[in-house]
């Protein structure tokens, strides 16, 4: 008779960073894992996020250590390779509307406050700091927090699912809206749109701002603030910009193929839901935004948008990321947050940690979906 245990089978519900992510480790610890997506892969936020890699500004402590050791994982993957054009390390400047220098300072001195590399600059001084800005489009004073960086999310998503292959995870997309069966008061399995199911000691609920609407049906409630949001991409444009620029008017990061990543929230009035849940906005909108972003780059060059993406930006009612097993329906974990982007390395290696083990994470314990009940 084997002594030998049985594998873990782990169902992941959501193509996206957090969903890949935890599928990945949870293959490298030796589970089982069937990934299924409602359409493609990074078809929803991942594939229209800015995908800025920080913890600037003030939020709780245990968010902020989480997040700072998100950014650490992206430095260990870019050590491995620095010449990726999906993810660099060029810091980060962000700077307030004119009048509003104080508030810059504040932020400034809280951030030396709890040891975050932070910068305080004079418009005259941004050029030898970094490069590829505008300094005339700061009116006062900037902030430059040097150990930021940024990532182009499909891409990580391709390069983890080489790994996810490699290591005999199992694919299904276009799967619809799929839900979590339950068996016993524990989750079961999954079953897909067209009433296939699939069995799994343990789920993962990944799915961006519809992932309330999965785990509402269990009896659970999270709050969901998820507001609509759009990333435009530029045509290809001659630019020395490296850091991700967070301004009044416009949020701006490099992207590969030397075009430019463009996002911000003025223009969501703009934007129209359709009943069939497709969105659209003015071309004149889009183009204003990337007009925004021409003036704070260095020589102002013209952006031309070549393709824009808009959906819900995933926030939970609180703001803090919800992540962890539902103390409602054991066996069902769930993964929702603002910051998909700088948590995707660090949040799926801790939660595949604690569906492997049973074990529940400290970094974890104040994002525990239980909060709401």
């Amino acid at each position: 008779m084997s002594s030998t245990p049985s594998t873990k089978r782990v169902a992941v519900i959501g193509g996206g960073i957090l969903g890949v992510s935890t599928a990945v480790h949870l293959l490298r610890a030796g589970a089982s894992v069937i990934l299924l997506s409602e359409r493609g892969l990074a078809s929803e936020a991942t594939g229209r996020s800015l995908s800025w890699l920080n913890s600037a500004g003030e939020r709780s402590t245990p968010y902020h250590q989480l997040r700072v050791a998100g950014v650490d994982r992206y430095r260990t993957l870019f050590a491995a390779d620095p010449d990726r054009d999906w993810l660099q390390f060029g810091g980060g400047l962000m700077w307030n509307s004119a009048g509003q220098a104080a508030a810059t300072e504040a932020r400034h001195d809280y951030e030396e406050s709890i040891g975050y590399n932070s910068q305080l600059l004079a418009p005259e001084q941004i050029p030898a700091a970094t490069h590829g800005i505008d300094p005339d489009a700061v009116p006062e004073n900037a902030i430059f927090n040097p150990g930021e960086g940024w990532v182009s999310l499909p891409e990580l998503v391709d390069f983890l699912m080489e790994e996810f292959h490699a290591l005999g995870g199992e694919l299904i997309l276009n799967a619809g809206k799929v839900s979590v069966t339950v068996d016993g008061g524990r989750a079961a399995g999954v079953e897909t749109a067209a009433g296939e199911t699939f069995e799994a000691d343990a789920v993962l609920v990944a799915c961006g701002a519809a992932t309330p609407d999965v785990v509402a049906p269990l009896g659970v409630d999270i709050p969901n603030g998820s507001p609509v949001s759009m990333l435009v991409v530029t045509k290809p444009v001659e630019h020395g910009l490296q850091a991700v620029l967070n301004t009044p008017r416009a949020a701006v990061r490099p992207n590969p193929g030397n075009t430019l990543a463009l996002d911000h929230d003025w223009y969501e009035e703009h934007i129209t839901e359709h009943a069939d849940g497709s969105f659209s906005v003015p071309d004149d909108v889009v183009q204003e935004l990337a007009d925004e972003a021409s003036k704070l780059i260095a020589g102002n060059p013209e952006l031309k948008p070549a393709s824009w993406k808009i959906g819900y930006k995933p926030i939970p009612g609180d703001g803090e990321p919800v992540l962890g097993e539902l103390g409602q329906v054991p066996g069902c974990f769930v993964a929702f947050t603002h910051s998909g982007a700088t948590l995707g390395l660090i949040a799926g290696e801790l939660l595949a940690g604690e569906i492997m083990t049973g074990k529940k994470h400290p970094m974890l314990a104040t994002f525990r979906p239980g909060r709401f009940s």
